[in-house]
């Protein structure tokens, strides 16, 4: 995996910010924060990220959570979960919430950007089948609107509504009797086409600070 055996040095770390794009100086950062959270053992585990106020506070914890525990998001072309991760891992995957650099040019900033809902589709496609169905978005929906005090039923009338929807942007008119599979990674891409998500997907747990939650 990518555990360390000990802290490691500033060769370590250059390869890290290499891969990632972080800072050495973020890097040192992130390695207190991993330290912190993991009680000073080499490896991370999910009831690890349970100390953290500010993922309490987020209605989409759980995908949160099990994106570090994913393989797809270390950038090796691997896919399944699993149990514990190493500092490397950590760092790979906290790279995906980095806001893009300043001066960017636009191939770079339309392959930060992708790279990002790539990220993004992975949480959703909890099952890692390439598509998001309808039972996946309607889970993701209902913990939202959960927040808002939404009733269950509500809840799944408006995941189905906004499912429909979007099988109708993606493939036109549809009979009564079809069946839309899902939404697959293209479909997403045309979806959130004018979303701003390079600077908007971040996470502040990062810092080794005590932190409250966003009102």
């Amino acid at each position: 995996m990518g555990a360390f055996q000990s802290a490691p040095g500033e060769h370590e770390f250059q390869d890290l910010a290499d891969k990632t794009g972080f800072s050495l100086e973020q890097i040192g950062n992130l390695q207190n924060r991993f330290k912190q959270l993991s009680h000073n053992e080499d490896t991370l585990r999910r009831e690890d990220f349970n100390t953290i106020p500010d993922l309490a506070c987020n209605p989409i914890r759980a995908q949160i959570v099990e994106a570090f525990f994913d393989k797809r998001n270390y950038r090796q072309g691997d896919a399944g979960t699993v149990r514990e991760i190493g500092f490397e891992e950590f760092v790979t995957v906290m790279s995906h919430f980095r806001p893009p650099e300043l001066n960017m040019t636009d191939e770079r900033r339309e392959a930060f950007r992708r790279e990002k809902l790539r990220f993004l589709f992975n949480m959703h496609d909890t099952d890692n089948d390439g598509t998001i169905t309808l039972e996946e978005y309607r889970h993701v929906v209902e913990e939202l609107l959960s927040r808002c005090g939404t009733m269950e039923k509500e809840a799944k009338a408006i995941s189905d509504s906004a499912m429909l929807e979007v099988a109708s942007i993606n493939m036109g008119h549809m009979e009564p009797d079809e069946f839309y599979a899902g939404i697959t990674f293209e479909h997403f891409l045309q979806i959130l086409k004018d979303l701003e998500i390079e600077s908007t997907m971040h996470v502040r747990f990062a810092n080794a600070a005590p932190m409250t939650c966003r009102k």
